[in-house]
């Protein structure tokens, strides 16, 4: 029987792959390991960034295996406990220090919208990508905390559109209102996903962490709270190597050499036709 979750390693980039092709459903098992994962990549200084995908070029995911509904409530205590799960999972993600990336192609529907809304970026596919939340046709509401995110990530005009309607958008569609950075064509979405994790990898990590920690929490903190915690991370980075190799690198005028890797400038946009930055 095959592992639920796989973790690639290339340098610094770890790539987690829901193991469930085609449809890679969300199952207990993947959520499971997910959960035992996440601390584990945390962890793990020789990591820079973490690329999250389905397995195969078909779907990112359904969601969840509905047919486990009974089986994880009574795994978990409760409906709730399965859900709570969930939940805690990607938030995770989301306050992890490092940079986590998904790439959206296929159906990206139910949990499979939902923990890339998680994710600091999101990547999609220029074509073919159904991304949605059909939670109202079940007769229920998003319940991994996709109505929350959602509306922080495209504002609540186009979340109750979305929701209320349960429209699947796509890639290009996501890019518009702002649910996605980047769009490319599928046959480099993977290939893309993997230079930006790389890029990011490459950057000085207890800045990155600095950065996400304030970027991230930011819209639940008052304005006060939120520059407190942006000084209490430039004071976590001062006096760093990588701080110090910075400011040199600048008075020099030459590109840093930061302790975490040897870094380059190549745009991630010198090849194909992708919708984002430079283009």
């Amino acid at each position: 029987m095959s592992e639920a979750l796989v973790v690639e390693r290339d340098g610094r980039v770890a790539t987690i792959i829901n193991n469930d092709a085609p449809r890679n459903r969300m199952t207990l098992e993947f959520i499971d390991q997910l959960e035992t994962t996440i601390p584990e990549i945390e962890k793990d200084k020789s990591i820079g960034a973490v690329v999250i995908r389905g397995a195969g070029e078909e779907h990112f995911s359904v969601g969840m295996n509905l047919k486990q509904f009974s089986e994880g409530a009574k795994a978990k205590g409760s409906i709730f406990g399965m859900l709570d799960q969930r939940l805690r999972v990607i938030r995770k993600i989301e306050l992890s220090t490092k940079p986590w990336i998904a790439t959206m192609y296929g159906y990206c529907l139910g949990g499979g919208l939902e923990l890339p809304l998680g994710c600091h970026f999101r990547l999609a596919a220029e074509e073919g990508a159904k991304i949605g939340l059909p939670e109202m046709d079940l007769g229920t509401v998003p319940a991994w905390g996709g109505s929350a995110r959602l509306t922080r990530a495209v504002g609540r005009s186009a979340a109750l559109d979305m929701i209320l309607r349960g429209k699947m958008i796509s890639g290009p569609e996501a890019y518009r209102i702002g649910l996605v950075q980047e769009v490319w064509p599928s046959h480099q979405l993977q290939a893309k996903a993997q230079e930006l994790a790389h890029e990011l990898a490459q950057q000085p990590a207890a800045a990155v962490a600095g950065v996400l920690d304030t970027v991230v929490r930011a819209g639940e903190l008052s304005l006060e709270e939120a520059i407190a915690a942006e000084r209490a991370a430039v004071e976590a980075t001062f006096g760093t190597p990588d701080q110090a190799e910075g400011m040199r690198a600048f008075l020099e005028k030459r590109e840093p050499r930061f302790h975490n890797d040897a870094r380059t400038r190549n745009s991630r946009a010198d090849s194909g036709k992708g919708i984002g930055p430079g283009n």
